[in-house]
C-alpha cells in the first residue's frame, strides 16, 4: 500500500512539474517566435524591391490570366503576414493593381474590360532564410481577405500599415 502512495505522489509531482515547466517556458517560446517573425519582417523590406520585380517576371510568365499580358504593377505599401496553418511557413501578402493588353490573337481583343485595373493580392514566401515568390497571385482579393477566404490554411500573423504622410 505504502509504495502504491509513493508512487501516485511520484507521478502527481512530475505531472506538476512539468505543468509548471511548460508554463514557465511559454513565454521563452512566445519571444522566439516574435523575434523570428521581426527577422523575417525586416529581411523582406531590405530584399522588397528585387521581391516585386522577380513577382511580375513570374507572374507575367505565368500565362494567367489567358490571353492577356501583364503590362503593369502598382504594389501597396501595407503587407499582412500569414502563416501555413500545415508547413508554418511564413508568408507575405502585399495588395496589387495590375494592368493588362491583350494578346494578339489571344481571344481578348475585343473585350472592354481588358483596359480596366485589377486588385489583387501578390504572395511572397519565406524559407526560413530568404524570402522568394513564385509568382502567386489572388485576383480580385485584398491582403486581408486571402487570408479569411484561405482560413483553413492560413493564420493572420502580423499586419505593418505604411505611415501616412
Amino acid at each position: 500500500m505504502g509504495s502504491a502512495l509513493y508512487l501516485i505522489a511520484t507521478l502527481v509531482v512530475a505531472a506538476v512539474a512539468g505543468t509548471a515547466t511548460a508554463l514557465a517556458l511559454r513565454p521563452i517560446r512566445a519571444a522566439r517566435r516574435a523575434e523570428r517573425l521581426a527577422r523575417a519582417q525586416r529581411d523582406f523590406h531590405r530584399q522588397r524591391e528585387q521581391l516585386e520585380a522577380k513577382f511580375i517576371e513570374r507572374a507575367s510568365q505565368s500565362g494567367k490570366p489567358r490571353g492577356l499580358r501583364w503590362t503593369d504593377v502598382e504594389f501597396d505599401d501595407d503587407v499582412v503576414y500569414a502563416r501555413d496553418r500545415r508547413s508554418g511557413g511564413l508568408k507575405a501578402l502585399v495588395a496589387i493593381e495590375v494592368s493588362f493588353e491583350a494578346v494578339e490573337g489571344g481571344g481578348m481583343e475585343e473585350v472592354e474590360a481588358v483596359a480596366n485595373v485589377r486588385a489583387a493580392t501578390a504572395e511572397f514566401l519565406y524559407d526560413g532564410t530568404r524570402w522568394q515568390t513564385d509568382g502567386r497571385v489572388y485576383f480580385n482579393l485584398a491582403p486581408n481577405a486571402t487570408v479569411k477566404y484561405l482560413a483553413s490554411d492560413l493564420e493572420l500573423v502580423a499586419e505593418e500599415h505604411a505611415a501616412k504622410a
